[in-house]
């Protein structure tokens, strides 16, 4: 490693991943379902991503969302080069990468005096306690009051008993010599071996053996910034918390809306000894002892304001929902954390039934009557519970939406464009969540296919065929390799038609076509954005 890496990996770039979390309509609604106010909406809006990576998750962003001023910053030249690129392919104007560390970033030139979001996935685990003070007094000088930060971290005590295989892990790839990968997959057959050996270590922690085994199936870029870092810190959330305070930072919740449900997260008995600890910090520490908790998605507030009970009412019923999986009725099964979500369908189905039309405020759907007789408890935690499941998703209002989707075709047609020669880029901006939806190289290319003027699932199956053919690259159906044209061409063929009646039309109400049709994406020109559901009942 050279001394500019400040122990950090350097020697393999990090994923291309969409990490949802840094969505801002899903920081929004994680702070409002929780009962405190922000200030997001609208133009003028500042967002940081300090150690971005390869930068995609920040390009989406800014696609998506191109009424917010977007800043990210990097240590490595590579990530920071790529995501440039990038940024030059989709047109983002409101997109800004910067190679700096956390030492120096706040004197990148350009940067804001401050910001309404500044977030970190990850981060917060992989650096020195040094970096972390670097981030915590940029926090300090750089967010607005009313600011968020969303901040996820390796947490214990989950992690307790797999530190030890990390700790094995990374020593022995120090003491090797030669590529970064190499020395991975060394380490990683030498931890085998011990187990193999009847170590006592994997024999009395079965979870360190099961992560073992799983991690056969990560990347070897992934494993590389997740376990072999000079400076890895898994927190207690009592230690975060108390870390973030001296940047004057409150929790305020998780952006995984199931996280903020007691009610589904534990039992009873469980929930009674939650509320009998009364200190705020040690109840959240409790909680995660009650999980085994391993990461945390949190969202911290400087300078936290409460809505009042009419205003939190207000809040939720202006929040517009759009539909992120085909229904078509029937019933569903929700599951978190290995356990099943009680919900009944007579409640769930004319919610989901409606958002098919296209995306609605809650105000909206009430006024249609799409709850029924529920209360408004019931109908909060309904909501909450099918945004948790990934059935709906908060998403931006009316306004703006031609801005976004214009945005949106650019980058999307860039990373579509990307697919002709790879996989790594999995996901397409929504101008109508505001954040990402994954589509497979196999959808990119018909997506590509169909905006190129080719009208049917043959013809986009003909199209992928002749990129993919002079690559030698050759479709896999049950295990085998298809090596003729015609069976390719006939999987390719069953793939789109399949692509055609499922899930084109979830692609086309969010907004995900590269066309420019002129066309609503379902949503209302009306201040009380009803959707097409309006249109319906009003024919």
């Amino acid at each position: 490693m050279t001394d500019w890496t400040s122990g950090y990996v350097a020697g393999i770039d990090y994923t291309h991943d969409f990490h949802s979390q840094l969505t801002p309509a899903l920081l929004g609604f994680g702070v409002m379902s929780q009962g405190h106010r922000h200030s997001l909406q609208g133009d003028g809006s500042t967002y940081c991503e300090l150690g971005c990576g390869q930068g995609f998750s920040a390009n989406l962003l800014a696609a998506a969302n191109p009424h917010v001023e977007f800043h990210a910053m990097d240590f490595s030249p590579s990530h920071i080069a790529g995501a440039r690129e990038l940024t030059q392919e989709a047109a983002l104007d409101n997109m800004h990468f910067h190679e700096r560390s956390f030492e120096d970033f706040d004197t990148a030139p350009g940067l804001p005096e401050v910001f309404d979001i500044i977030a970190l996935h990850g981060v917060f685990s992989w650096v020195s306690a040094e970096n972390r003070q670097h981030i915590i007094r940029f926090i300090s000088q750089r967010l607005r009051p009313g600011g968020l930060v969303y901040v996820s971290y390796n947490a214990q005590p989950g992690w307790a008993a797999a530190m030890p295989l990390r700790r094995l892990l990374a020593g022995r790839a120090e003491q090797g010599s030669g590529p970064l990968t190499d020395r991975i997959g060394d380490a990683m057959a030498f931890a085998h071996q011990l187990g193999a050996a009847g170590a006592a270590y994997f024999g009395k922690n079965p979870a360190a053996a099961k992560r073992l085994d799983h991690m056969k199936s990560m990347p070897a870029n992934y494993l590389a910034h997740e376990y072999f870092n000079k400076d890895w810190t898994p927190f207690y959330f009592e230690d975060l918390a108390g870390e973030l305070a001296g940047a004057k930072l409150d929790f305020a919740g998780s952006v995984h809306p199931l996280d903020n449900l007691d009610c589904i997260r534990f039992t009873p008995e469980q929930q009674a000894l939650l509320n009998s600890e009364g200190d705020p910090g040690r109840r959240e520490g409790l909680r995660d002892v009650l999980l085994n908790e391993h990461f945390r998605t949190d969202i911290f507030v400087k300078g936290k304001l409460s809505h009042t009970p009419r205003g939190e009412i207000g809040a939720w019923f202006a929040t517009p929902f759009a539909l992120t999986r085909p229904y078509s009725g029937g019933t569903l099964k929700f599951h978190y954390r290995g356990r099943e979500v009680p919900l009944e369908q007579e409640q769930y189905a004319p919610v989901l039934k409606a958002l098919a039309e296209g995306p609605a405020t809650v105000r909206s759907l009430l006024d249609h009557g799409v709850f029924g007789a529920m209360d408004w408890g019931s109908i909060a935690r309904m909501l909450t519970i099918l945004a948790g499941t990934g059935c709906v998703t908060p998403c931006l209002p009316q306004e703006g939406l031609a801005q976004r989707a214009a945005a949106c075709r650019a980058f999307n047609l860039a990373v579509c464009k990307r697919a002709e020669d790879s996989d790594t880029l999995r996901f397409l901006a929504s101008p109508v969540t505001g954040g990402g939806v994954e589509a497979d190289r196999f959808e990119q290319l018909f997506l590509l296919a169909r905006s190129e003027g080719h009208e049917t699932p043959a013809g986009w199956a003909e199209l992928a065929w002749r990129i993919l053919a002079p690559q030698g690259q050759r479709l896999q159906h049950e295990g085998r390799v298809l090596e003729t044209e015609e069976e390719n061409l006939a999987l390719l063929g069953a793939r789109a038609g399949n692509f055609a009646a499922r899930r084109l039309p979830l692609f086309e109400s969010l907004g995900l076509t590269l066309e420019d049709t002129g066309q609503s994406t379902g949503q209302d020109t009306g201040k009380d954005q009803t959707g097409a559901l309006a249109q319906d009942t009003a024919a």
